[in-house]
């Protein structure tokens, strides 16, 4: 499998000159199954419609297909990274702060792995996290294995779509 860190030196200089952020890089699948998932987002709205995603995947197609740095086949799948997205940089914890999430950590912070709360932004490198069950805890940014937002009202209202066309409209019977 390619490096990620390689990956992303390859693949953020290009999601950026398409006016994007690179959210998160991942490789995954066995056997002749593979995917290179690539999520961006617009700076501004936190989000990316179809088109945008079309574009970026054009681009990193051309860029992979001259590079070729990963040897096994593999399906590129570019997205926004959704309502429930994962935390993957330091400054995703200030801006989402006030919101509920999930965090893993790879080591013991005050003596447990696993945390779900409520964000409190961010302090130097350190996550200022109020967890339900172990009140409030600094957790080292270096230490986070994985992070997620929980689905939540107040999360739905803070992301409301940039538009609802296309959206399938149903009808009720009344």
């Amino acid at each position: 499998m390619a490096d990620i860190a390689d990956l992303t030196a390859l693949i953020e200089p290009e999601v950026k000159a398409l006016g994007f952020d690179l959210v998160r890089i991942k490789l995954f699948g066995s056997g002749d199954d593979h995917t290179l998932q690539i999520m961006a987002e617009d700076p501004k709205t936190k989000q990316l419609v179809i088109e945008d995603c079309a574009a970026i995947s054009r681009r990193l197609s051309d860029v992979l297909d001259e590079a070729d740095p990963i040897e096994e086949a593999y399906r590129l799948e570019v997205s926004s990274p959704g309502i429930d997205r994962p935390l993957t940089r330091l400054h995703d914890y200030r801006e989402w702060a006030g919101h509920e999430a999930k965090i893993a950590a790879t080591e013991l912070v005050e003596g447990r792995k696993s945390f779900r709360g409520v964000l409190g932004g961010i302090e130097g490198e350190d996550i200022l996290f109020t967890d339900a069950k172990a009140g409030d805890v600094r957790i080292p940014f270096a230490l986070v294995h994985d992070a997620k937002l929980v689905l939540t009202d107040r999360l739905i209202s803070a992301t409301m779509p940039l538009s609802s066309d296309g959206a399938d409209e149903f009808e009720t019977e009344e």
